[in-house]
């Protein structure tokens, strides 16, 4: 296997209300909700950089495609944001909490060296927001 991510999926239990925190609260662009016209296919894509998209997609029709339980759980996975510097990390999880995001954990200095706070979007999907100075973007 070559390691390439082209698409992360989040399973929402509301599409309409995870696109809003998205686009109209993180600040990400869609083209907004396609695929109504097939059974388990609704779907919204947002662009993340070049060659990366984010699916938000309803956890039924994930379970069902997958063929699997409609299970969530808070700490299977996070999804990190590595930023430029500190400041960064305080204006996006400020702006995370303005959308409708739980703060699970306020930015503050790690024991590794950098600086870092977790929040949960509406349908409580981990990110991290980090300024990692061996890791920059």
């Amino acid at each position: 296997m070559k390691p390439y991510i082209s698409m992360i999926t989040l399973g929402v239990d509301d599409l309409h209300r995870s696109i809003r925190f998205y686009q109209d609260g993180m600040g990400l662009h869609t083209e907004g909700i396609i695929g109504e016209e097939f059974a388990q296919g609704t779907v919204a894509f947002f662009d993340l950089q070049p060659g990366l998209k984010l699916a938000l997609w309803p956890r039924q029709s994930l379970a069902a495609d997958a063929g699997l339980p409609l299970t969530a759980t808070a700490t299977a996975m996070s999804l990190a944001h590595n930023v430029l510097n500190e400041t960064d990390v305080d204006a996006i999880m400020q702006q995370a909490s303005m959308a409708g995001a739980t703060i699970v954990k306020s930015p503050q200095k790690t024991f590794w060296g950098g600086y870092a706070g977790y929040f949960q979007d509406p349908d409580s999907h981990l990110w991290e927001i980090v300024w990692n100075p061996d890791f920059l973007p």
